[in-house]
Order: structure tokens, then sequence, then C-alpha cells
């Protein structure tokens, strides 16, 4: 009896620390969404894009996750990948005066 309940308890727990941290995941997802969505950040439509493609002043980057990136039959023709974590040490090596398109899905 002493065992059932100490399992019991043990697996409220471990689901509790998940619910935990999937509600954090989510709160910070949205925190980051909201914030990459102001009006102060221009959107490309598909179209607009598929139209630029080739265009020596256009800049792809995908920032998927590796793992989604290297699994995926889908890529933009002359997309460059970049690990969105690591954006401090690559935002600088793309000249200011492109326009630079960010894909993530």
């Amino acid at each position: 009896m002493i065992y059932n309940e100490w399992m019991f308890g043990h697996v409220t727990r471990i689901y509790y620390s998940v619910f935990l941290i999937l509600a954090l995941i989510c709160l910070l997802t949205g925190m980051t969404a909201q914030a990459a969505s102001g009006s102060n950040v221009p959107k490309i439509s598909v179209e607009e894009l598929k139209a630029n493609l080739g265009n020596p002043d256009l800049i792809i980057i995908d920032v998927r996750i590796e793992r989604d990136w290297k699994a995926s039959a889908l890529k933009i023709p002359g997309a460059v990948w970049e690990d969105f974590l690591e954006a401090d040490a690559w935002v600088k090596k793309y000249p200011k005066e492109k326009t630079i398109v960010l894909y993530c899905d």
C-alpha cells in the first residue's frame, strides 16, 4: 500500500513537472512570436519571395531546428541554414543593405 501511494505521488510530481515545462515553453514561444510580429518587422508573402528568388540582394536564412532542416526534403533554393540559437554569432556576417528573409516553417 505504501509503495502504491509513493508511486502515485511520484508520477503526479512528474506529470506536474512536465506540465510546468510545457507551460513555460508555450509562454516563451508566445512571447517570442509576439515580439517578432511587431509592426516594425516587415513581412514578405510567398509570392513576393518566389518572385525574388535569385535576386543577389536577397538572402534567405533557414532557421529551423537543424534536425528538422536536415530531415526535410523541402528547402528554399538558395537558402542557407543558420542556428537560431546562435544568431548573435552569425547575424553580423550578413550585409545590412541586403534584404534578409528568415524562414522557420
